[in-house]
């Protein structure tokens, strides 16, 4: 494993700008009156869709990037479009289904990437990030779960 070095700012900001919209759908599901509350959901769910997808193609990005042979590396592709497919699927499940299963896939992908953490391919202050950015993510999903109003 590299040794941790400090999450670069631009990344940490990024990262934690991403988390915002989670916030606020979250919020809204939750609080918002019933109406309003089901849109928020539906567009917590889109927007939980596209960033699991974003994530399995960082885990892209590091295969490219990888001096791994070349079987390592296919099955590393291989697994960079797994979050991608099943954030596909769960668009088609009822809300809390849907919700429930992005949790799990952004709970999966974390444990994925700090395995590849410890292999070395990804920087060392990648755990670290993703730690924070995944945490947040998974209680604004669960909080919509569990509090939301649809």
């Amino acid at each position: 494993m590299q040794q941790a070095v400090a999450i670069p700012r631009s990344a940490l900001a990024l990262g934690w700008l991403g988390v915002v919209p989670f916030a606020i759908l979250a919020a809204v599901s939750v609080a918002g009156p019933p109406s309003i509350a089901a849109a928020a959901t539906a567009a917590l769910v889109l927007y939980g869709v596209v960033i699991l997808s974003f994530m399995g193609g960082a885990q892209w990005g590091l295969a490219l990037a990888s001096a791994e042979d070349i079987a390592a590396r296919a099955r590393r592709f291989a697994i960079s479009t797994a979050p991608a497919l099943a954030a596909f699927g769960a668009s088609f499940l009822p809300a809390p289904y849907a919700l429930a299963g992005l949790a799990l896939g952004f709970i999966a992908l974390l444990a994925y990437d700090l395995a590849a953490a410890r292999r070395g391919v990804a920087p060392g202050w990648y755990p670290a990030l993703r730690v924070q950015l995944t945490s947040a993510v998974v209680l604004c999903l669960s909080a919509a779960l569990v509090l939301g109003k649809s």
